[in-house]
């Protein structure tokens, strides 16, 4: 009975709480095959295929709400930038390492780890644009 009063106790002051849970049930069962995949395309210049770039992305995450902490409260009043959810839509600024030699159509991979948000898996694709455009 103790048990069930602390996980409503969870429930209603840590809403970001369930992004959490979801993260160690993948962590120990493994990714979701449902879970989703943010596609986007880089356009690269000939030039830069050839000779290889960083090239600077925002990923749009979910996150804990950086002003209540996963709370959805200040003291007493909803949270005015979660909305009393405990997350927050925040893009994160990723640097992302495209190799020398790319080919147009080429894709490249990653996942987005962090402690305070929701894992997210990222493909861009690459575009070579011709020399005439």
């Amino acid at each position: 009975m103790a048990n069930e009063c602390f996980a409503d106790e969870i429930a209603i002051d840590f809403p970001s709480v369930g992004g959490v849970i979801e993260r160690m049930r993948d962590a120990f069962l493994g990714e979701r095959a449902d879970a989703d995949v943010l596609r986007a395309d880089v356009s690269l210049s000939r030039r830069e295929a050839v000779k290889g770039l960083v090239v600077p992305v925002d990923v749009p995450v979910q996150a804990t709400c950086p002003h209540c902490g996963g709370r959805g409260e200040t003291w007493t009043e909803q949270c005015h930038l979660c909305g009393g959810s405990g997350a927050a839509s925040l893009n994160y600024p990723v640097r992302v390492s495209v190799p020398p030699g790319v080919a147009d159509g080429a894709r490249v991979r990653f996942r987005l780890t962090r402690p305070d948000m929701r894992p997210v898996r990222v493909e861009l694709r690459i575009a070579v644009r011709s020399s005439a455009a």
